[in-house]
């Protein structure tokens, strides 16, 4: 059985080709590049081995294009536990942050004593990268 052809209109070929060269995420890229190269009419094995993904990599590309179009190129959100700190705490650490250098250690302890917010120092870090502190 043969599978139907990705036929792109030339305004898609063309936002395409930009994602490709000058998109910021890799991942949106490889995408790109997959969808093109299936219009182009080359096999799904092909493309596999050519990106050094599995096949079936290449086959939901292609289900997700066809139900999705260009929105099908993102990262879809991820699920997930929800973040256990509010804006709210997030205001009180950039105060404590910009008052005195503290360690994740003794932001966690006031977040602890402060609010009553049990969270580890791994995950206040990533909340600090986030927040764009180093």
């Amino acid at each position: 059985m043969r599978v139907k052809p990705i036929e792109l209109s030339e305004s898609e070929r063309d936002q395409l080709r930009r994602m490709i060269r000058k998109g910021s995420d890799w991942r949106e890229r490889e995408r790109a590049q997959t969808i093109l190269m299936l219009s182009d009419g080359q096999t799904v094995v092909a493309i596999a081995e050519q990106q050094g993904v599995k096949p079936e990599a290449i086959r939901e590309r292609r289900r997700k294009w066809w139900k999705n179009g260009m929105n099908s190129l993102p990262d879809q959100p991820r699920s997930g536990a929800p973040s256990k700190l509010t804006d709210a705490h997030r205001s009180q650490l950039k105060v404590w942050m910009d008052a005195e250098p503290l360690t994740c250690r003794a932001l966690v302890s006031r977040l602890t004593v402060g609010s009553g917010v049990t969270i580890s120092a791994g995950t206040l870090r990533n909340e600090l990268k986030r927040m764009g502190y180093v």
